[in-house]
C-alpha cells in the first residue's frame, strides 16, 4: 500500500519538539512497520495562512505541487494528520476525492461550530468542515473531540484510538540517574522534581506560573526542580522560577527526545500542572520511566494519567493541594515506587503506540481493500 501523507499543522521539516511531531512520527513508523510506503505530499504549513498575505500567496502553487506529486506517486490512500480550524487541510480532500478518487483519511481532527461565528476563524472552519465531510475514515485520539466529531462524521466512519508512546524509548535507567545528578551537582539523597515543557505563551505559561507558585510553598524542604525545555518565554520562565524558587530551580535547556529518558530517570516525581492540556505526551513518557506524576485534574490529563494509579490528579487548581500532593510523594518512597510500577504497566498495556498505531494502519488497509483499489 502507498500512503500519501500531509501534515498541515507541522510538516516534517518543523523540527521544534512537540507532541504533534511525535504522533506524526509514530504514524509513519507504523506505516513502514506494516511494509507500506509513504511520502509527504506538501510542506505547506496551513496554520492561520489566510491571515498572512505571503502564506496565502503560496497556497495555489503548493496545491498544484501536491497534485503533481500525488499523480507521480499514485497513492492507494491519502492520510492527513491534525486538520482543524487553525490548520485545516486546504487541498488534500480536493485532490484525493476529485482527482485521485482514492480513500481520504483524517487522524486527530477536531470540529467546533462556534468557529464559524468568528471572522478570524471562519475560513479555517469551512476548510476543515469540507475535509471532514469528505473523509472516508476519521481517527480521534482525544475523547474531548469525539462527541463534537459525531455531529458531522457518521459513527461508522469515526474511530477512537487512545494516545500512546513507544514504551521501549522510555525506560528507567539507574546509570543515567547517577550521571545527571552528578552533572548538576545534586546529591544522591536530595529529592528531584522534574518538569518538561515548551516555554510559550498560553496554557504552557499558565502551567509554569502555577507550578512555580505552588512549589514555593515547599521551599523550606530539601529538593531540586530540574526544568527541561526552551522557547520564546525562556527568559521570563527563568526570572519567575528564580523569584519563587531561588537556587532550587535548575534549567537545563532543550533536550533531544531520545535523551529525555535520562532526565526522567534522574527524578523522583514529575510535576507539570497541565492547565488546558489536551493530552500531554510528557505524562506518558514520565510514567513509562516509572516516574509518578502530579498534575491538575482535567479531561485531557485524565486520558493519560489515572488518579491514584500512575500519579495524583489535583482538583480545583488549588496551589496548596498541589503542593501537598507533591509533598506526599516526596515523603513516601514506597508510594513513589508503587505508582511508578503501575504507571509503567499502564503504558505497556493501555498506551502502547506499537499496538495503537498498528491498529490504525490495519483499519486503513481494510478501507483500501474494501474500495477495491489495492
Amino acid at each position: 500500500m502507498k500512503v500519501a501523507c500531509y501534515f498541515p499543522n507541522k510538516p516534517t521539516i518543523f523540527v521544534t519538539p512537540s507532541g504533534d511531531r511525535t504522533i506524526s512520527q509514530y504514524l509513519v513508523a507504523a506505516i513502514e512497520k506494516r511494509g507500506h510506503r509513504w511520502e509527504e505530499m506538501s510542506l505547506f504549513r496551513s496554520r492561520w495562512f489566510w491571515l498572512n498575505i505571503k502564506q496565502s500567496a503560496m497556497l495555489i502553487p503548493c496545491a498544484f505541487l501536491a497534485l503533481s506529486r500525488s499523480l507521480v506517486f499514485q497513492p492507494d490512500l491519502w492520510l492527513t494528520y491534525h486538520s482543524y480550524y487553525k490548520s485545516p487541510d486546504p487541498f488534500g480532500w480536493l485532490i484525493c476525492k476529485y482527482v485521485l478518487r482514492k480513500p481520504y483519511v483524517l487522524f486527530q481532527s477536531m470540529y467546533s461550530t462556534k468557529r464559524r461565528r468568528d471572522l478570524r476563524t471562519r475560513p479555517g472552519y469551512y476548510l476543515n468542515f469540507m475535509a471532514l465531510r469528505s473523509a472516508d475514515l476519521v481517527f480521534s485520539n482525544n475523547l474531548m473531540d469525539l462527541e463534537d466529531l459525531k455531529r458531522i462524521v457518521p459513527e461508522e466512519r469515526l474511530i477512537y484510538t487512545p494516545p500512546g508512546i513507544f514504551p521501549e524509548e522510555f525506560i528507567r535507567d539507574d546509570s543515567s540517574r547517577v550521571a545527571i545528578r552528578k552533572r548538576y551537582g545534586i546529591g544522591r539523597r536530595i529529592p528531584v522534581l522534574l518538569t518538561v515543557c515548551r516555554f510559550r505563551m498560553g496554557v504552557k505559561w499558565l502551567s509554569l506560573k502555577f507550578l512555580f507558585k505552588a512549589l514555593s510553598l515547599l521551599v523550606g524542604r530539601s529538593w531540586v526542580l530540574i526544568i527541561v525545555g526552551s522557547g520564546p518565554m525562556k527568559d521570563q520562565a527563568k526570572e519567575l522560577a528564580y523569584r519563587f524558587l531561588g537556587e532550587k530551580a535548575v534549567f537545563v535547556g532543550e533536550v533531544p527526545r531520545g535523551e529525555l529518558y535520562r532526565y526522567y530517570s534522574a527524578a523522583d516525581v514529575f510535576v507539570f500542572p497541565g492547565i488546558g492540556e489536551s493530552l500531554g505526551m510528557v505524562y506518558l513518557e514520565a510514567q513509562a520511566c516509572e516516574l509518578p506524576v502530579v498534575a491538575l485534574d482535567g479531561p485531557g490529563v485524565r486520558q493519560v494519567v489515572k488518579h491514584g494509579h500512575g500519579g495524583i490528579l489535583v482538583e480545583n487548581h488549588d496551589r496548596m493541594a498541589y503542593a501537598d500532593a507533591v509533598s506526599s510523594l516526596l515523603d513516601d518512597a514506597n508510594l513513589r515506587s508503587e505508582m511508578g510500577a503501575k504507571g509503567r504497566k499502564f503504558i505497556e498495556t493501555e498506551r502502547n503506540a506499537r499496538v495503537v498505531y498498528d491498529n490504525v494502519v490495519r483499519e486503513m488497509e481494510r478501507l483500501v481493500c474494501a474500495s477495491g483499489r489495492w
